[in-house]
């Protein structure tokens, strides 16, 4: 038997990275349904971007911190490939390799913490620095390197919008939820999981306090608490699918006595 048979999972992310999770998840015997929290839209006012940046040759460092700036930014690097990239996570990393990009710096974990700590960027100061990414961002690595004595630039280059499911969607949702055919709910970063609790009305939200909620790592854990979920949690190592699936696995394992 799968090792997923029987566990229903509500996955929150994105339309575009919701269906490689829900696919891993299909393929060991989980059922998915889809729910995106947040939508992510590109930032349009390309030519003032453009300016802003100048010659990015004058840059010592280029950082990636998502997939997603990758999808939305990396046309600005218009096809040079001297440049020195990092990129925030395998995820990040993948996505500039398969754009034809070489990744100069990645750290073993995904987040900035991890970034902040390879050796690389130990030394720093005097370098110039740009962060291309999405709005509402984590402050740390703009803020520890500006701290190093680098000059930082940020570019956002999309946002994360709130997404607003339809009645009959959450109704969806909470009939599944009521059923126990949902067990799982992933919130694979904090403006998912906070998008998430904000946009049920009163009774799914009650629900989702009754089911486990899968996120990657202690800091999106924490977050949650914060904002006042008390539902279980299932802390995988990273937001990579695989990770998320591990966490999974090992749960499904410890609950069946397997």
């Amino acid at each position: 038997m799968p090792p997923l048979h029987g566990v229903g999972v509500l996955v929150t992310r994105p339309e575009l990275q919701a269906m490689p999770l829900c696919r891993l998840l299909e393929s060991l015997g989980a059922t998915t349904l889809r729910l995106p929290a947040v939508e992510i839209k590109p930032l349009t006012d390309r030519r003032a971007l453009t300016e802003q940046l100048g010659v990015l040759e004058n840059f010592d460092l280029i950082v990636f911190t998502s997939a997603n700036a990758v999808r939305f930014g990396v046309s600005f690097l218009d096809q040079k490939r001297g440049l020195t990239l990092a990129a925030l996570g395998p995820a990040t990393s993948r996505a500039l390799n398969q754009a034809g990009y070489r990744v100069a710096i990645q750290p073993d974990s995904f987040d900035s913490e991890g970034l902040l700590t390879h050796p690389r960027l130990e030394h720093v100061a005097g370098h110039r620095i740009l962060i291309i990414t999405g709005t509402d961002g984590r402050d740390l690595l703009p803020q520890e390197l500006t701290r190093r004595g680098a000059t930082v630039v940020s570019a956002d280059v999309y946002e994360r919008v709130p997404a607003t499911p339809s009645a009959a969607v959450l109704q969806t949702v909470q009939e599944r939820l009521t059923a126990g055919t949902l067990q799982v709910i992933t919130a694979t970063s904090l403006a998912i999981g906070a998008s998430l609790l904000k946009l049920a009305p009163l009774e799914l939200r009650s629900e989702f306090e009754r089911v486990h909620w899968l996120v990657p790592g202690e800091r999106i854990a924490t977050g949650l608490r914060e904002l006042g979920l008390q539902a279980p949690l299932l802390k995988a190592d990273s937001a990579e699918d695989q990770d998320l699936v591990a966490a999974l696995v090992r749960w499904r394992s410890s609950v069946s006595g397997a």
